[in-house]
């Protein structure tokens, strides 16, 4: 009878005193044993892995509560007197196109008993003619796929047909008259039958945002080429490098007096104050700094009115689809000038270069902006440097 134990028994043992290397037991205690070893070894990696992940998700937790808290600050204003007869069609494909409109203060109407603001007059019965002003008009055109910005800029002094907020032609006048005569749905109305593009939302922003925002940021770097005076706000800006906060960035936005162009020089320098504020945020780590990121929004959320049809899941939709865009993918822009010429009763207006502009905007309803400045790339925004 054959007593050595059978083939593969895990208590047979080499000539040299070894196990047997083929002996499933042998390899199952030594893949144990390594297998302890490296939970050991890697515990510590592991568990710190787990503890970075956690922070993210807190922090991300953190953003999208604080996000939806600010969001709840935007005062709103209905678009319902304006009827889809009086629109252009509905775009096609999911670019998006949002009219930003800068609105100054507003100044006291004789006869009123309050001096109500922005948000109260926008959702009054009766819109305050002539209270408010708004020399800032930008299309705001976001690519379908989200990684390209187009702002196009339209000077307040183009002389254009006025559309009141029902969607109606009232008289030819500078294109700032439309908000100020029949607000915020005015001057969609206008913009929209002067481009012939849907314009899917209206964002307004009075002249403090400009304030709050450059001091939540701690500052925005811009240039100044050649030394000059500002007459209207009694500035002189030496030529160097500055950091804009408070007062001082909203001078900068609101100067025209003693620039060569004027008023488009001013909008050369709005675009130039918005790239630089982009960067500032996109590049310098603002959104991951939890105080200076709910600064941020407060200074955005708090100066800021849009039309009711934007709800706050589609504008924080729309926030984290642009969460990979850089600043060198938003390209600004002007609508095409013809001439600057002074006419009776309106003084100086601007005549827009109309087969250019209908070229611009009808590529945008295409979304084909990209095309547009291939074409026309002397249309861009020039470098920080080349800025009055």
């Amino acid at each position: 009878m054959n007593n050595a134990p059978p083939e593969g028994d895990p208590d047979k043992v080499d000539g040299d005193g070894s196990e047997d290397a083929g002996a499933p037991a042998s390899r199952w205690k030594r893949a144990h044993a390594g297998w302890t070893a490296f939970r050991r070894k890697h515990a510590k990696a592991l568990i710190a892995l787990l503890a970075v992940f956690a922070i993210v998700i807190g922090a991300c937790g953190y953003y999208l509560w604080s996000l939806n808290a600010k969001l709840d600050n935007i005062d709103r204003f209905s678009t319902d007197k304006l009827s889809d007869e009086n629109r252009p069609d509905p775009n096609k494909g999911d670019a998006v196109n949002i009219l930003l409109l800068g609105s100054d203060a507003g100044k006291k109407i004789e006869g009123e008993s309050q001096d109500t603001s922005l948000a109260e007059d926008v959702d009054a019965e009766t819109w305050p003619t002539g209270k408010y002003r708004s020399d800032t008009l930008m299309i705001v055109h976001i690519t379908a796929n989200r990684k390209h910005v187009y702002v196009t800029s339209i000077p307040r002094d183009s002389f254009v047909m006025i559309y009141d907020d029902e969607g109606e032609p009232t008289h030819k006048n500078k294109i700032n008259a439309a908000f100020s005569q029949y607000g915020p749905v005015g001057a969609l109305s206008t913009v929209e039958h002067l481009a012939d593009v849907r314009l899917d939302h209206v964002a307004i922003i009075d002249w403090a945002g400009f304030k709050d925002l450059s001091e939540a940021v701690g500052g925005v770097p811009v240039t100044i080429p050649e030394t000059f005076y500002d007459s209207k706000q009694k500035v002189e800006w030496k030529a160097g490098k500055y950091n804009l906060k408070g007062e001082k960035a909203l001078q900068y936005v609101r100067t025209r007096h003693g620039l060569l162009r004027g008023d488009f020089d001013r909008i050369d320098r709005q675009q130039n104050f918005l790239r630089s504020l982009m960067e500032k945020v996109l590049e310098a780590g603002t959104l991951t700094k939890p105080r200076q990121f709910s600064d941020t929004l407060s200074a955005i959320t708090d100066h800021l009115t849009v039309d009711e049809d934007w709800e706050n899941g589609d504008i924080r939709g729309l926030a984290l689809s642009l969460r990979g865009t850089k600043a060198e993918d938003v390209n600004f822009l002007t609508v095409p000038i013809a001439a600057t010429p002074t006419i009776d009763v309106y003084g100086s207006i601007v005549q827009l270069n109309t087969s250019q502009t209908d070229e611009l905007f009808t590529l945008m309803r295409q979304g084909k902006m990209g095309t547009y400045v291939k074409k026309y790339p002397d249309e861009l925004l020039g470098d920080e440097d080349e800025i009055d």
